[in-house]
């Protein structure tokens, strides 16, 4: 049997790992129901190998007679005997159903832009393996492991980012997925590099597939470049929430604000969930701080917002990413290409079942998600520049030297990041407008309603990386604010915190060069470092 018939299932299912795991991942056995997000990104990033699952191979074993049949019988049924889109009453003959499959892909392959990282597409084989072994897409089981061989191999596609309107699902970046399958378009080989995927599939000796019927569209028509995206977005915007908790409570031990406004009978008479968690995260980040204790009888009656309503507004922030953390986990485990076959007897191989047309594959609910993913994290980020400011500006920082500088005047400290992180925030205003809120007609006027998915999990991309930096300069400012108020201590989970920034950035004696200090510490965030401390 060939790498693209079947998959190695040896009695461990184990495989080498990349070298900064000490032991080999256990493979994961993808049936179509219980993908997580957390597996997803163990496949995508840590190359966690995959397998088709038994019973779900029996699924689809039982699908794909379903349509075996319905071709002998020269049935009419859409995509499967007839052209696509607008194409759809058009009747394709049996002897050129394996010429339909190709040229359906070669045909949607017309994606333009820079290519999604390689996580980012293997995040999308996954799930569009996922998707198909849940046994509803009609395909045979060698191009389920095909995809698993190829994830399992290091083979990873070139998919251009732009091009998907998202309504008939991601056509144009799945297509690029399917090319490498049938042995055309291009590879990333191991060092990053474009190959062709002739040569990938050369290199990792994987066979090209032939499509037969149905299949094309199967692999093209779905949700996944959206989905994987907005996968590793969403799971990144977790560790930026609760680093973004430990970050504010930093900020606010340097401003010398008060822990009153997070009392737990507070955030009880208005109990959202996200507000009750992060209020609880920062009484016990700040419980027992020097800093603290030192004003506990001054005159002020209460903190500025960004202070006062951190648990507001990042509670805000964590209840946006559960609501699109559960619709996610739906997706994932959905089928979600057009026609679905629905085998009658389930025990059967009788070719017995209905293939129905609907539009499982229109991206609206992720697109929705995607947008709301980026009007939150742009609140995330726009209240951690509020508090960088408060610390920065001499009218605000009572008790901090101007702008952070040893030597005001001489140094100009940190005036000019605050104004970085107002470049960010400003930019994410822009970016959190809804793409899911257009649509434009598309295949003569067939598709006429479309969800614009994929441009959602575009610019959510960059509005992530823009709040994860923003949140690294206000990390770097408050350990710079807390050093000002020795020889007071901060608690000790802040201790630990301002431990891990001084780990990537020095105090600042005097003006230096920044950008790397900034670009460490947010490398630093993103690893879940800063996050641990609430974790």
């Amino acid at each position: 049997m060939s790498p693209a018939q079947g998959v190695d299932q040896r009695a461990n299912d184990e495989r080498p790992a990349t070298s900064n795991q000490e032991l080999p991942l256990k493979a994961l056995h993808i049936n179509g129901n219980d993908l997580t997000l957390e597996a997803v990104r163990e496949v995508a990033v840590d190359r966690r190998p995959v397998l088709l699952d038994p019973d779900a191979r029996e699924a689809v074993n039982r699908a794909r007679v379903v349509v075996d049949t319905l071709v002998a019988n020269d049935k009419v049924s859409y995509a499967i005997t007839t052209g696509v889109g607008k194409l759809s009453d058009v009747r394709i003959a049996g002897d050129q159903i394996r010429e339909l499959q190709v040229n359906l892909i070669r045909s949607h392959a017309v994606g333009v832009g820079e290519p999604l990282t390689i996580p980012e597409t293997r995040a999308m084989m996954l799930l569009r393996a996922n998707s198909l072994s849940k046994g509803n897409s009609g395909v045979r089981a060698a191009t389920i492991d095909m995809i698993c061989e190829m994830l399992n191999r290091g083979v990873a596609p070139v998919v251009p980012s732009q091009g998907s309107v998202g309504a008939s699902g991601d056509l144009a970046p799945l297509a690029h997925l399917a090319l490498a399958l049938i042995g055309e378009g291009e590879c990333f080989d191991e060092n990053g590099a474009r190959i062709a995927s002739t040569e990938a599939l050369k290199r990792a000796q994987i066979k090209p597939l032939v499509l037969e019927a149905k299949e094309a569209v199967s692999l093209i028509n779905g949700t996944q470049a959206m989905l994987a995206v907005g996968t590793l977005m969403l799971l990144a915007a977790e560790t930026l929430v609760d680093s973004a908790d430990v970050i504010g409570a930093m900020a606010c031990d340097a401003l010398q604000g008060t822990n009153v406004a997070f009392d737990e009978r507070i955030q009880k008479a208005r109990p959202h969930a996200g507000q009750i968690k992060t209020a609880a995260n920062l009484r016990r980040l700040l419980e027992e701080s020097e800093i603290r204790v030192s004003h506990r009888d001054c005159g002020r009656v209460q903190d500025a917002y960004s202070l006062r309503c951190i648990p507001q507004v990042h509670g805000a922030v964590r209840d946006t990413l559960a609501h699109c953390r559960r619709v996610f986990e739906t997706e994932t485990n959905s089928a979600v290409d057009n026609p679905l076959v629905f085998v009658k007897n389930p025990r059967a191989m009788d070719g017995e079942g209905d293939v129905l047309s609907g539009g499982n594959f229109h991206g609206e609910p992720l697109a929705f998600a995607l947008d709301f993913l980026a009007i939150a994290l742009s609140a995330l980020a726009g209240i951690s520049e509020r508090r960088l400011e408060r610390m920065v500006n001499p009218a605000l920082s009572e008790g901090l030297p101007p702008f952070l500088a040893p030597g005001a005047g001489l140094n100009s400290g940190f005036m000019m990041p605050q104004v970085t992180a107002a470049a960010l925030v400003s930019e994410n205003k822009v970016l959190a407008h809804p793409a899911s809120v257009d649509s434009i007609t598309t295949s003569g006027n067939k598709e006429d309603f479309v969800s614009m998915g994929m441009t959602a999990a575009n610019k959510l991309k960059r509005v992530v990386e823009n709040a994860r930096n923003t949140l690294a300069i206000e990390a770097m400012a408050a350990a710079q604010a807390i050093d000002c108020l020795a020889p007071l201590k901060t608690s000790k989970p802040l201790q630990q915190a301002h431990a891990a920034v001084r780990a990537v950035c020095p105090t600042m004696e005097k003006d230096r060069v920044m950008y790397q200090d900034f670009a460490r510490i947010a490398e630093m965030i993103a690893s879940g470092k800063v996050a641990e401390v609430v974790r």
